[in-house]
This record gives C-alpha cells, structure tokens and sequence, in this order.
C-alpha cells in the first residue's frame, strides 16, 4: 500500500512540474528559472518510479500481473 502511494505522489509531482515548465515557457520573464530546471525534475521522478517498482518486484511487496490478457 505504501508504494502505491509513494508512486501516486511522485506522479502528481511530474504533473505539478510539466505545468511549471510550461508556464515558465509561456511567460518567459527573464528572472524565473529556466524550464529544463522543471523538466529534469520530472525525469527524475520517472527514474525514481522506475527505480521503486523495481525494488518492490524484487523484494516481493508487490507482484506482477502473471497473466496479462
């Protein structure tokens, strides 16, 4: 259960940050951070997700659907 929170927050974390770099792009002002700070927070986050799904597989918190049809 607790993954699946952790996985849903990081989630809501990589859409909070596609909206910043977007508004980062539209606006353009030049003392804002740049749009790649944003963007590579939301790669980070997908390495994380990654990263957690792996380790719960590995460690049997979670199982994989053994039929997936």
């Amino acid at each position: 259960m607790l993954v699946k929170i952790i996985v849903g927050l990081l989630l809501l974390f990589m859409v909070f940050n596609l909206f910043k770099a977007m508004v980062v792009m539209l606006k353009n002002e030049p003392g804002q951070p740049s749009m790649s700070k944003f963007i590579g927070r939301r790669v980070i986050a997908s390495a994380l997700i990654i990263v957690l799904l792996l380790l719960a597989v590995a460690t049997g918190l979670i199982t994989p659907n053994p039929r997936p049809y």
